[in-house]
């Protein structure tokens, strides 16, 4: 009788510290998205800014996974526009950095993975950030494409902070 108690006594021991164990596990996380709505909002906010500069451009948004959310080129846009915009995001994306950030470091000689692994290392892409998590890139076709995606971001999700990498 006092081996059974003792056996009793052990298994709810062990038993509350693996439940205690199993509640401090996190079989998931919650991630925000961008949603299509906000992908179109930031393209109009891209294309405000071109217009009142007088540029012409293409825009590409990418969700978290890289999937293409929303694109838009301007009347007039070169024809490679999107595609160079759609490759500037990818390269963000996958880098967690803007793409001028990317090209310095390439250009440099610090890391050239980018340069052979298919990226495009170019001005014009920044990552979307919203409370440190990436949630995905926008491209621009243009040079100052980051100035414009930094435009669309404050004007849609307000100022953002930078990933952490």
């Amino acid at each position: 009788m006092r081996i059974r108690s003792s056996l009793i006594a052990m298994s709810a021991v062990l038993a509350i510290s693996f439940a205690a164990d199993a509640s401090a596990m996190q079989a998931t996380r919650t991630i925000k998205i961008i949603s299509s709505e906000g992908a179109r909002a930031m393209v109009d906010a891209c294309t405000e800014w071109a217009t009142q500069k007088k540029v012409t451009l293409a825009m590409a948004v990418l969700d978290w996974g890289g999937n293409l959310i929303e694109s838009h080129a301007m009347e007039g846009t070169a024809a490679n526009g999107i595609d160079t915009a759609l490759l500037k995001a990818k390269s963000a994306l996958r880098w967690r950095r803007p793409t001028s950030e990317t090209n310095q470091i390439v250009r440099r000689g610090e890391n050239l993975a980018p340069a052979f692994m298919g990226d495009f290392p170019q001005n014009g892409a920044k990552p979307i950030i919203v409370d440190g998590q990436v949630i995905g890139a926008m491209g621009v076709s243009s040079g100052d494409g980051e100035v414009c995606a930094q435009y669309a971001f404050d004007k849609v999700l307000g100022p953002q902070t930078t990933a952490a990498r």
